[in-house]
């Protein structure tokens, strides 16, 4: 795929890409249509040196579509659109420790998330993508085929609920709350087709899915286990290792993300966005 005002360079043979040439700010319409047909090609893409204000932040971010507000993080004062992902010094818990994909336990799932890095650890802190393209296309096609009439339930309440993770992680108190706005249960297909790009993608995530539609959570737990465990081959991952100013577009209808937590002693401080989606077919 050739570009013709915007060097992307892919980071792995699995996802993501990494833009350079472009200024988030004053992107011709040209290179807009180039920044969106790589997000549509790689995943997500990565951008460094982007000194974005919370206002241009939003501005960006509205250009993919109305912004989906997260109701459980804590926002960014005066900006309720930009959510924070902060871990202090002294905390143990990260935010997003654990593969996921954002807001799919909501009925129409996030189409993507901007996060934005304002203050990264010296060492450590990275995120980690899969590719729900490459996990999809490298299943047997007995597996295939039997996943193609599936649905998965997926859900908020145990992890942001009363009695859920959260609830039960002090560490996180005062950056995640409103378990009053948990909705419960939703479910969408096992596999879908991607609306942008046609491609199919698994739609399962360890964080957020809790057993296929139908089944118990006892017969759903070897075949998601053993789903999760396929989609997170290296072939399929990229890291991204963050810097001031570096910005991350993921599309949560195609890819997993993993926060490390490898950075105890050192504060990371983060800027997110989600971009609403649509209902998954």
């Amino acid at each position: 795929m050739t570009y013709e005002t915007i060097q992307v360079r892919r980071v792995t043979g699995g996802c993501g890409a990494e833009i350079s040439g472009v200024d988030l700010t004053r992107l011709s319409n040209r290179q807009w249509d180039e920044v969106r047909r790589a997000f549509v090609d790689h995943g997500v893409i990565f951008f460094r040196d982007q000194d974005l204000s919370p206002e241009q932040h939003i501005q960006f971010a509205r250009r993919w579509g109305p912004i989906d507000i997260n109701r459980f993080f804590t926002p960014v004062e005066g900006y309720p659109e930009i959510a924070e992902v902060r871990k202090e010094k002294a905390q143990k818990t990260n935010i997003g420790g654990g593969w996921h994909t954002d807001h799919s336990y909501d009925p129409a799932p996030a189409m993507g998330s901007i996060l934005l890095a304002r203050e990264v650890p010296d060492e450590g802190g990275d995120t980690l993508f899969a590719s729900m393209y490459a996990a999809y296309e490298a299943l047997s096609d007995g597996l295939r085929q039997t996943l193609e009439g599936l649905r998965a339930i997926h859900s908020d309440e145990h992890v942001f609920g009363a009695k859920g993770y959260h609830k039960q992680t002090a560490d996180t108190v005062g950056r995640i709350g409103n378990a009053h706005a948990v909705r419960g249960d939703v479910t969408h297909p096992v596999v879908i087709t991607h609306p942008e790009s046609g491609r199919k993608a698994l739609y399962v995530n360890p964080g957020f899915t809790v057993r296929f539609d139908g089944w118990s959570e006892a017969d759903s737990k070897p075949l998601l286990e053993h789903l999760y465990r396929h989609a997170t081959r290296p072939e399929f991952t990229c890291r991204f290792r963050w810097t001031p100013g570096a910005l991350a577009f993921w599309d949560n209808r195609a890819t997993w993300h993993y926060a490390a937590n490898d950075y105890h002693g050192e504060q990371r401080l983060m800027h997110r966005i989600t971009v609403a989606g649509c209902t998954l077919s």
